[in-house]
């Protein structure tokens, strides 16, 4: 569209404000793919120059093309734009980025909002310009943490979020920003960390609130503070293995992952975090999405620490901690949000953020199973919330008794979304898997609620529409390998660890693969002491976990459909240990018959 690019050399500080609107117009409303590369670069380029030498008196070709009435305008059409690779490489100059800055200051917010976007899309597409923004001369790390701070409407907040975000992706390259973040005061000693807290709660109560952009916002505010728990424990070991010796260096071991390698500089990050997560309302009609998850993704970077310990867990006498709940689930048909409560209990009254919430949230019910409102004073039960979500979360993806590996469970996920069950559950289940493995009375709770001591044995657990049946169930699946990993992982710590305990819970037929993958290759003897940890008694089958039944002594006796249903139940067995990695194939015994003709198969 050269004639495009014609049109708007042609105008001139003669021409009519119509004249330069149909022009503007024309390449706003154009196809994204309607330019040649070189009509793309010379158009953006002109008309930023305009720009600059409307507002700022800089030179540039054209000179009087715009006014400031038109900068709205001129600055939708450079982003239309940059929305191909080519015209985000041309946005991505230094001094294009320095332009678009400055712009972002213009008292007409439609045209800041629009400057920012150009920057976002240009940082999004071209990877250079995340390392250009940050630059010295440009000025983009004092605008961007300057914009985060004085923010006070979501759109404004998620575009600060979304380039503060990507700013921080590359550590090699945002290295020195990273650091600046976390450890220097902004303004009247505020740190970045403590706006990162303000603007959370602000946007949780928007979010409650209903309130247009709020959850976009929040969503990429939690990508960034990710980015910042990721990167800057490993830039602070980094500078410490730098200063050890040769030798020491040569030595030490593999990198730390994310949860393993911390800072306290990022401690006053928990207590928002845990507030966003306890009092995120689940969507509908999927319990997980963005920025629940998020905010998960970011939780399960922060260890529980002698000093972060008061945050993560309720004290062992209040009344969240009880072991203790209510016969009866909440349906997640009808629960909208967790109850309001408070951060983690201190002597500090309770803060703004707290007391809107009891209000926004009186009257609703709570996701857990206990229906009454909670008091404003009470302090979090992140367990009980990471239960609750997992719990809802399971019954809604495999619904009864369903096999996990059914093509309809994948077809939910898909339907919903790019992410899989791995990909939305495993993250919830590793932090309920964290803060069991931190904590003892975290463990009880988890075993009364998943493997109550009254559970139903008579029928086969694996088969039960509970969390538990659904558990054991996704522990032979094929198709959740992360998610299969990160259950069993779970129910592994629940037990303290110990595989003699957790089989004669669950049953070792149902946890035979994952414990022959941690190199248990056989049965582990009965449990001896269990330290207070419960246990079925000797009439539980050790292989399936249920009571055992009495039988016939004498084989005449059992007719023949009896016998029939003993065989089949034994092929299901076997066919499960062999399924799960338990038993080689050529081991078991139901297939070495079949296949020497001495029974038949299954039927079908």
């Amino acid at each position: 569209m050269s004639n495009v690019l014609n049109d708007y050399t042609a105008l001139s500080n003669t021409s009519s404000r119509t004249a330069v609107n149909d022009v503007l117009n024309a390449i706003i409303n154009a196809s994204p793919i309607a330019f040649d590369s070189a009509t793309r670069t010379q158009l953006i380029q002109s008309i930023i120059n305009d720009l600059n030498t409307c507002h700022y008196g800089g030179s540039g070709s054209g000179k009087g093309r715009l006014t400031a009435g038109d900068s709205a305008q001129a600055i939708l059409a450079v982003k239309n734009l940059g929305k191909h690779p080519l015209g985000s490489q041309c946005i991505s100059s230094q001094s294009n980025i320095s332009i678009l800055l400055q712009l972002s200051s213009l008292k007409d917010l439609e045209a800041s909002n629009e400057a920012l976007r150009c920057i976002a899309n240009s940082m999004l597409l071209i990877e250079s310009a995340r390392e250009t923004f940050v630059q010295t001369d440009v000025g983009g790390r004092a605008a961007a943490t300057e914009l985060l701070e004085k923010s006070t409407s979501p759109d404004r907040i998620f575009l600060a979020s979304r380039i503060l975000f990507l700013a921080t992706v590359s550590p090699s390259a945002a290295a020195p920003f990273i650091r600046s973040l976390v450890e220097d005061k902004i303004s009247h000693s505020k740190t970045m960390l403590d706006i990162i807290g303000a603007k959370l709660d602000f946007l949780s109560l928007g979010i409650l609130g209903g309130t247009k952009m709020a959850r976009e916002a929040m969503t990429d505010l939690l990508k960034f503070v990710f980015n910042l728990l990721l990167h800057y424990p490993k830039l602070v070991d980094s500078d410490s293995s730098k200063g050890k010796n040769a030798a020491s260096s040569s030595s030490q071991s593999e990198p730390k992952q994310l949860g393993e390698a911390w800072h306290p500089r990022l401690d006053d990050l928990l207590p928002p975090l845990l507030r966003v997560f306890n009092s995120m309302p689940p969507l509908f009609p999927s319990p997980l999405g963005a920025p629940l998850t998020h905010v998960i993704h970011a939780l399960i970077g922060i260890p529980v620490t002698d000093t972060l310990r008061s945050h993560w867990l309720p004290p062992s006498n209040s009344p969240s901690s009880r072991s203790t709940r209510a016969s009866t689930p909440s349906s997640p048909r009808t629960s909208s949000d967790n109850s309001p409560i408070e951060g983690p209990s201190s002597s500090k009254a309770s803060s703004p953020m707290d007391k809107a919430l009891s209000v926004l949230a009186a009257g609703r019910r709570s996701l857990s199973r206990s229906p009454s409102p909670m008091p404003s004073a009470r302090p979090q039960d992140t367990l009980l919330r990471a239960y609750d979500l997992l719990e809802v979360s399971l019954s809604y993806y495999f619904p009864g008794k369903i096999d996990p590996d059914h093509l309809s469970v994948r077809d939910r996920a898909k339907s919903e979304g790019d992410n899989t069950c791995d990909d939305l559950l495993s993250p919830l289940v590793l932090l309920i898997t964290r803060l069991c493995a931190a904590d003892e009375n975290s463990r009880k709770r988890m075993r009364d609620w998943v493997v109550p001591s009254d559970i139903d044995r008579t029928t086969a657990l694996e088969e039960k529409a509970d969390i538990l049946g659904r558990c054991l169930r996704l522990m032979s699946s094929v198709y959740h390998e992360r998610l299969k990993n990160t259950i069993g992982e779970m129910l592994f710590t629940m037990y303290d660890s110990d595989a003699s305990i957790l089989s004669a819970n669950v049953g070792y037929g149902n946890v035979a693969g994952f414990l022959f993958n941690k190199g248990i290759m056989s049965a582990p003897p009965p449990p001896g002491s269990t330290d207070g940890i419960s246990t079925p008694g000797d009439n539980v089958n050790p292989i399936t976990g249920v009571v055992n039944r009495p039988r016939p002594n004498v084989e005449e006796e059992m007719t023949e459909e009896e016998k029939e249903r003993e065989a089949e139940k034994l092929f299901v067995l076997f066919d499960r240990l062999e399924k799960t990695g338990a038993l080689p194939p050529e081991q078991n015994p139901i297939r070495k018959a079949i296949k020497e003709g001495k029974v038949g198969g299954p039927g079908i």
